[in-house]
């Protein structure tokens, strides 16, 4: 029996390889104690068993239509999301720093996009040069002055995290504009109790069925005042956007309509839905498109997707709007460096979570720096997300990095740079067996009465062999992500018996 849980072994871990961190094992390959029982189950399971539940993993979310939409593609532009089996694992210390590093985080951003529209302390004190806040694209001028419900701006964020060759928690980047992929949060863990719900047997995981109730809840507190109870859409640009499965599901989920611009109309200061009833008063928008295209009449003037004279509602207090105009101001890649510094003006704290190494063009030095080390560096425009607008230099050609020099140099406030980083990686089911993928995790963060934080979020993988690259859009996968709630009988067990070395890093 022992001989074939050893071949079952070998040949689920056949050329299995440690690099950078791996989340699964220690540097002498010994199980981390938190995933031992997740790797026994696995061996018990063996390959020919993984891959047919996988199989069936997939068919569910192509019958249930989970998809993403990428632009561009001769191969047509709706696709089934990549779905790994095997779960990641967060253990409760770990999440309690992340939870609590991204709650503060969170409030500091809060804070600085309100200052910046208002008082502008932290540009007089010279903490952040006023030259990055007005260049940025995300900076709204109409907000300046504004009153917005509760003095919240970022209701909802996906805060990016990866983690370094020595095991840290880093904040790659903020989302604060309109974050997507919390729908394949919960729909990877429902998948997962469908098709492998014995590999919860030994753990204690967090839930996360419980998001839409508390976005529900989040919307709701931002109503208008006098409103007790309000009514709640969320804004789709349409069918046709990359997001529009999760627009449809996350309306779903709350039970509210789902709505397009077309669907909505401004009456006598107020935004009302149209019905075969008649116009319905609508009091709070959940808005999944960007700044520029939600009124014609404040912002692009060619945008069929907002609503004509929303912002004059809103700068009334007859709407609720999340996120609310100009965030994306803390999204620009150019202000991420001081983030550190906008913590410590506004709280007082030193950041629980850092970030990563960043060079700046704007600095002389730092321009030097970036173009004499075009080949080791990953450069950024500020303004761009999804994995494009980005340079990744030791996959890079001689050509590409001469185009990124001539932009650098060019454009110094348009991009950023930073140390090629090995993100950590996991073990995923490649070709009937596991092998290690590259990693980052994107918590959501809620922020209504209180600041919440999701158990878990979306760990994205980077499926090619040796890709840094894990977003949908470049061909990255997903995993359910499992916060682990104190520790189960199984779990103390077996951590009583491993040596102390498996926790550490390679």
């Amino acid at each position: 029996m022992q001989a074939t849980h050893s071949d079952e072994s070998a040949a689920l871990f056949s050329g299995y390889n440690l690099a950078a961190y791996d989340e699964m094992f220690g540097s002498d390959r010994t199980p981390r104690p938190h995933y031992a029982p997740l790797h026994d189950r696995l061996i018990d399971l063996g390959p020919a068993e993984i891959e047919r539940r996988h199989k069936v993993a997939d068919l569910t979310m192509r019958n249930q239509g989970i998809t993403f939409t990428v632009y561009g593609r001769d191969q047509g532009v709706e696709r089934i999301i990549p779905f790994d089996p095997i779960p990641r694992l967060v253990s409760a210390p770990e999440w309690d720093r992340i939870e609590r590093g991204l709650k503060q985080r969170v409030r500091a951003l809060n804070l600085f996009i309100r200052d910046i529209y208002h008082n502008r302390s932290i540009l007089k004190d010279r903490v952040v040069p006023a030259e990055l806040i007005f260049g940025a694209s995300g900076y709204r001028r109409d907000c300046l002055g504004l009153r917005v419900p509760k003095d919240i701006y970022v209701h909802v964020s996906g805060i990016d995290l990866i983690r370094d060759a020595n095991g840290e928690y880093l904040v790659l980047e903020d989302n604060c504009r309109t974050p997507s992929g919390v729908s394949y949060v919960l729909k990877n863990r429902q998948v997962m109790k469908q098709i492998f719900p014995f590999l919860f047997e030994e753990y204690n995981v967090r839930p996360v069925d419980d998001y839409t109730d508390k976005l529900l809840s989040v919307l709701r507190y931002i109503a208008p005042d006098g409103c007790s109870d309000p009514t709640v859409v969320v804004l789709t640009p349409g069918m046709y956007n990359s997001a529009y499965y999760e627009h449809s599901f996350l309306a779903r989920q709350m039970g509210v309509d789902l709505v397009e611009g077309r669907d909505l109309v401004l009456d006598r200061g107020q935004i009302f839905r149209r019905t075969t009833r008649g116009l319905e008063r609508v009091d709070v928008i959940y808005r999944r498109l960007d700044d520029d295209f939600l009124d014609p009449l404040s912002f692009r003037p060619d945008s069929i997707l907002g609503v004509a004279g929303l912002m004059g509602a809103y700068r009334a207090g007859n709407i609720g709007l999340a996120n609310s105009l100009g965030t994306g101001v803390a999204d620009d890649k150019g202000i991420y460096p001081f983030v550190p510094d906008i913590i410590k003006y506004y709280l007082d704290e030193q950041p629980v979570l850092n970030n990563v190494e960043t060079f700046r063009p704007l600095v002389p030095s730092h321009r030097s720096h970036i173009l004499e080390n075009l080949e080791s560096l990953v450069v950024k425009a500020v303004d761009a997300s999804g994995g494009y607008g980005m340079l990744i230099g030791p996959a890079s050609t001689k050509a590409q990095r001469e185009e990124f020099r001539r932009k650098v140099e060019d454009n110094p406030r348009g991009y950023i740079a930073q140390p090629t980083i090995q993100l950590s990686r996991h073990p995923t089911f490649v070709d009937g067996h596991l092998d290690g993928r590259h990693v980052d995790l994107r918590p959501f963060v809620l922020y209504g009465e209180d600041v919440f934080v999701l158990p878990g979020g979306l760990t994205r993988v980077a499926l090619p062999e040796g890709s840094l690259v894990v977003n949908s859009s470049q061909g990255g996968g997903t995993k359910d992500t499992w916060v682990l709630q104190g520790t189960s009988p199984a779990d103390a067990r077996r951590a009583s018996t491993r040596p102390t070395a498996a926790e550490e890093g390679p």
